[in-house]
């Protein structure tokens, strides 16, 4: 059963929510929220799998509300439900914190299949703000390609794998999985993980990133 906290400033929106998932079998509504402030101390208390969170909200936003939530360190999965696409807020939500983004308009049945791939460690992004992540022109920095490597360490991210799984995966140490990880970024003009598992959906063709 994967477990979820409906984070939104209109009553309406978290009832039609509510309704949505829990009409399938393996997804519950623990709680629901309609500011940031509440939506931290809601997820403190549930520990919910996966937060679906607005991000215009009044007092504290749903940016300012993931990032409290990652400094807190609760192990839930925030994915972003809003109207906008537009790239700061995108880029935003995603250093706060975030593994997914979709927009409200999203098809019911993707909704549902994005709460599933954040709860598996996947990253489900909306193809219509993709681009705002990761324009598809970009490609590592000329006369620079990835190692056998770089990829390799790439790809398992892009899975969900975090540092210490990816070392033990690879039989290496995870101070050399931050420093590939860390180059990796440079070349590829990422500054987090999300983005870079884009990158690697984009362009190795890795399957392990949720695309909605």
């Amino acid at each position: 059963m994967i477990t979820i906290l409906l984070v939104d400033d209109h009553q309406l929106v978290r009832a039609g929510l509510r309704a949505l998932l829990e009409s399938v079998d393996d997804l519950r509504v623990v709680g629901e929220a309609g500011d940031g402030d509440a939506a931290v101390d809601l997820a403190v208390a549930e520990r919910p799998d996966v937060v679906l969170m607005d991000l215009s909200m009044p007092r504290v936003d749903g940016v300012e509300a993931t990032r409290r939530l990652a400094a807190a360190g609760v192990d839930t999965r925030v994915v972003v439900l809003t109207s906008f696409a537009d790239q700061p807020r995108v880029q935003a939500a995603l250093a706060a914190g975030a593994v997914g983004y979709l927009l409200k308009d999203s098809d019911p049945r993707d909704v549902i299949s994005a709460v599933r791939q954040a709860a598996a460690g996947h990253v489900p992004i909306d193809a219509r703000v993709a681009q705002a992540l990761l324009p598809g022109s970009q490609t590592p920095a000329a006369g620079h390609t990835l190692s056998g490597r770089e990829a390799e360490v790439l790809s398992l991210v892009a899975q969900g794998m975090a540092n210490k799984q990816i070392a033990r995966q690879l039989g290496i140490s995870e101070r050399t999985v931050k420093a590939h990880l860390g180059k990796v970024f440079r070349q590829i003009g990422v500054a987090d993980r999300t983005s870079a598992a884009l990158w690697a959906r984009e362009h190795l063709g890795t399957s392990g990133v949720g695309m909605s």
